[in-house]
């Protein structure tokens, strides 16, 4: 594991960043509830973000997991699988074992929903189907990270702020709409504020912009404690490379530098690259005090049908 003095500065450090991302995001909700709605809009912001963090979470995974038709992986189908989760949620201390889903789907994927004792990962087919087994190992200990610290309710807590904040802007516009016609009918008086008008209509590009800053925050300190409950930097290298090479098109593949990709400040995540060599200079003087789980480079032999069933579009995207 890491040194303690930079296992420290890593994890103030983003705990610092963290705090600050959540009360700008609140600020901005705020600021736009009282523009629209006064004190009662301040109130509202609070009260949406205390609503969030304590009743949403329990209600909503279930609901995710059904809408991607994950069914429960048992033990006896991937017995390494399981032992390797229940030996990283013992190392992160949580209260009791996440439980796993499969999701039919070729997309290179993973994600965690629920907290403490109703936590569950859902891993697809193509995850699974192209990964070796040190690989999946350090993707579990990803997963497993987010869960040990408490991101799932700090995320969930940004989504609420943000949708929330979106709702006001929403409110700001539809006041705006229906006064600019009385400017033109005589006996009537609106004063608009155009600064405030302007907030209203800004703040949710604001909210959205703090709330893709926290999940790359989160993704940084995840893949930090990942590391340090397998005991294995390179796996989680490994299966970031090997997920980002089967995501890339065939153009992507012949022409290198084909498109413009995204300002790292658009992203929900980290660049790959950046998060590889982090991985790579912790491996450098990383210290193991725990056994690598699993240095296996084979699959980790869970037989699954060949998906069939193509993405289907909506009007948000793809789903699948």
């Amino acid at each position: 594991m890491f040194p303690n003095n930079t296992w420290r500065r890593h994890l103030w450090s983003n705990r610092i960043h963290t705090l600050l991302l959540i009360l700008l995001l609140l600020a901005i909700s705020s600021l736009a509830g009282g523009l629209l709605l006064g004190e009662m809009g301040l109130w509202l912001a609070v009260g949406g973000a205390i609503f969030a963090l304590f009743v949403e979470p329990i209600a909503a995974w279930r609901m995710t997991l059904s809408l991607y038709r994950a069914r429960p992986i048992y033990p006896e189908e991937a017995p390494d699988l399981w032992r390797i989760t229940r030996t990283l949620a013992s190392r992160a201390e949580l209260p009791s074992t996440p439980v796993l889903y499969y999701i039919p789907s070729p997309v290179v994927n993973a994600f965690t929903v629920g907290h403490g004792n109703h936590a569950a990962i859902a891993l697809t087919d193509g995850l699974l189907s192209r990964l070796t087994l040190r690989e999946l190992t350090g993707v579990l200990g990803h997963e497993m990270a987010h869960i040990a610290n408490g991101d799932l309710l700090v995320m969930g807590l940004a989504d609420y702020i943000s949708r929330l904040t979106n709702l006001f802007s929403v409110g700001g516009q539809l006041m705006l709409l229906f006064s600019l016609p009385l400017l033109f009918i005589e006996g009537y008086a609106v004063s608009l504020n155009l600064f405030s008008m302007l907030l209203l209509l800004f703040s949710p590009h604001l909210a959205i912009l703090a709330q893709l800053g926290l999940s790359r925050v989160r993704e940084y300190d995840a893949d930090l404690k990942a590391s340090t409950l397998t005991g294995d930097p390179m796996g989680l290298a490994f299966a970031l490379a090997r997920i980002e090479q089967t995501s890339r098109s065939w153009i992507e593949i012949l022409l290198p530098g084909w498109g413009n990709p995204q300002p790292s400040w658009l992203r929900s995540h980290p660049a790959t690259e950046e998060r590889i060599k982090r991985l790579q200079e912790q491996a450098a003087t990383f210290y193991l005090s725990l056994d690598s789980l699993s240095a296996s480079d084979h699959p980790i032999g869970y037989i699954t049908k060949a998906i069939q069933r193509q993405p289907r579009w909506r009007a948000g995207g793809f789903w699948y």
